[in-house]
């Protein structure tokens, strides 16, 4: 059994969404390729049918691990979040203490991350420093490229 993982409601209405489209549109299409590469004959020798194979069968694992996602999702509700240190969904105001960069990031699931929304998984490196430290403190973070420092300047929600 997986770990439960949590989410917003917004993302795991996504991911829901996500499910919903794969195994409808997603296995339609793949159907039809298949179909259509079945047509032009001798199917050991058939690339596009191997292709069309292939797509399924990568389709088919990510509509399992959405489906395993979804039986081990749960998600958050804000009331229960200690707002005194940075826990998942709080929105974090962090400095690298060596190059005095200020940046905020949203504490998220690791399905729910992206760096260009600012949302950064609670499993990465930063997110797994930040956890349970209170603004004020200093993080430090292990990186491939060495320990970096960040304070914590704010914590909200």
């Amino acid at each position: 059994m997986e770990k439960v993982s949590y989410y917003t409601e917004e993302g795991l209405q996504r991911l829901k969404g996500e499910l919903t489209q794969l195994k409808s549109e997603g296995r339609a299409k793949v159907a039809e390729q298949l179909s259509e590469a079945r047509d032009k004959g001798d199917l050991s020798e058939n690339a596009e049918y191997d292709a069309a194979k292939e797509a399924q069968e990568i389709l088919e694992r990510r509509i399992a691990k959405l489906e395993e996602l979804m039986i081990n999702a749960r998600v958050i509700n804000k009331d229960n979040i200690n707002t005194s240190a940075v826990s998942i969904l709080s929105k974090v105001k962090i400095k690298n203490k060596k190059l005095g960069k200020v940046s905020t990031y949203t504490m998220v699931s690791e399905e729910e991350a992206d760096l260009k929304e600012g949302k950064i998984s609670i499993e990465s490196p930063i997110g797994k420093g930040l956890l349970g430290k209170k603004a004020g403190e200093v993080a430090i973070v292990e990186a491939p490229a060495g320990k970096i420092e960040f304070e914590i300047l704010d914590i909200s929600f």
